[in-house]
C-alpha cells in the first residue's frame, strides 16, 4: 500500500448553514457597535476633560483678577495723584508676585501694569480700569505665551540658610 492510498478521501464540502452566517453578520453588527460605542466614550470623556480643565483655568483667573484689582483698589484709597497710584499698583503686584529682585522682564510688566492702576485711580468711566486690565493681559499673553495669572501659581518654597 502507498501513503497516498491510506489517507482518508476529503469530505465533501457542505453547503453553508444560513443560520451559523446570520448569527455571525448578529455578532460582528454586535462588535462593531460596543467598538463604535467605547470610542464614543472616550471622545466624551476627553472633552469633558477638556472642558473641565477650560472652565477651571477661566474660574480661577477670574477669581485672581477680582481678588487683584480689590486689592489694588484698597491701595488706592488715600493716594493724591496718578503718578503715585501706579507707585502703588506697582508696589501691590511686586508684593503680591513675590518679586524682590528686579530684571528687565519683570520692569517691563510693572510698567504695562501702571495703566491698569491709573485708570482705578481717575475712574473717567466704569469700564475704563476693566478695558485697561484687558490689555495688559493680552499684551501679556501675547509677549509671554502664557496668561498673567499663572504668575500666581508659582509657589516659591523658602530657601533655608546655611552657614558656613
Amino acid at each position: 500500500m502507498s501513503p497516498e492510498t491510506d489517507l482518508p478521501a476529503p469530505a465533501p464540502e457542505a453547503a453553508p448553514d444560513p443560520a451559523v452566517e446570520a448569527r455571525a453578520a448578529v455578532l460582528a453588527r454586535l462588535d462593531a457597535a460596543k467598538v463604535a460605542a467605547d470610542v464614543a466614550e472616550t471622545a466624551y470623556r476627553a472633552e469633558a476633560a477638556r472642558r473641565t480643565d477650560e472652565l477651571a483655568r477661566e474660574r480661577a483667573h477670574a477669581w485672581r483678577r477680582a481678588d487683584l484689582m480689590r486689592s489694588l483698589a484698597a491701595a488706592l484709597d488715600g493716594i493724591g495723584d496718578a503718578e503715585m497710584a501706579a507707585a502703588a499698583g506697582q508696589a501691590l503686584l511686586r508684593a503680591r508676585l513675590g518679586w524682590t529682585d528686579d530684571s528687565e522682564a519683570r520692569a517691563e510688566v510693572l510698567a504695562r501694569f501702571a495703566p491698569v492702576a491709573v485708570a482705578l485711580f481717575e475712574m473717567e468711566s466704569e469700564a475704563a480700569p476693566q478695558t485697561a486690565l484687558a490689555a495688559f493681559e493680552n499684551w501679556y499673553a501675547t509677549t509671554r505665551q502664557s496668561a498673567f495669572w499663572y504668575l500666581f501659581e508659582h509657589y516659591l518654597p523658602d530657601t533655608p540658610l546655611v552657614d558656613f
